[in-house]
């Protein structure tokens, strides 16, 4: 064996073993909630009280929306209640809604947008609110607990209090698979 093929084995070795390095520690570098990127779709939004009881009352039994993460940090969510609230007028539309009808709309749907980011170690995300349906939502950062389960996503609040009342609100997502 020439001197020139000594040389260049162990170079040649350590290359191929930090390549296949480099690619393990790619696979393992992907925890649970950096799979959060993609886009799921709604399920059910829970409000769930102290005593364990469940209301529906905020979305309905059976809402419509998404929510988006993409791998650039970038977030959206939008839910539409179960019924979707429609305007009576002749012509459909908000121009002729009455101030009740749209203040029903307004209260049937809820919608943002931002960045987020991945706190992995207490397991939850920050979503930084640029546009929101809600004005006062507006350069907040939302704190959300994350769990994922197969194709399952579970954001929780943390405690809600309002009116002398308690809860968090539980949603549930179904990963959308590509094409669907």
């Amino acid at each position: 064996m020439s001197t020139r093929k000594v040389i260049w084995f162990p170079i040649y070795f350590l290359f191929i073993a930090a390549w296949i390095l480099g690619f393990s520690l790619q696979g393992a570098a992907q925890s649970d909630l950096e799979k959060i990127v993609g886009t799921w779709k709604l399920v059910s939004v829970e409000s769930v009280m102290p005593s364990g009881e469940v209301s529906y009352a905020w979305m309905g039994r059976n809402p419509l929306g998404l929510i988006m993460y993409d791998q650039a940090g970038n977030m959206s969510v939008q839910f539409m209640r179960d019924p979707r609230p429609t305007f009576s007028s002749a012509s459909g539309t908000h121009r002729d809604a009455s101030t009740e009808e749209i203040k029903l709309a307004y209260e049937g749907y809820y919608a943002y947008f931002g960045t987020y980011e991945i706190n992995e170690r207490e397991g939850f995300v920050i979503h930084h609110v640029k546009g929101s349906l809600w004005p006062h939502e507006v350069g907040q950062d939302l704190k959300r607990f994350v769990k994922i389960s197969e194709n399952r996503l579970i954001i929780t609040t943390p405690p809600i209090q309002r009116g002398g009342k308690e809860w968090f609100n539980r949603i549930t997502f179904e990963r959308v698979e590509k094409g669907k």
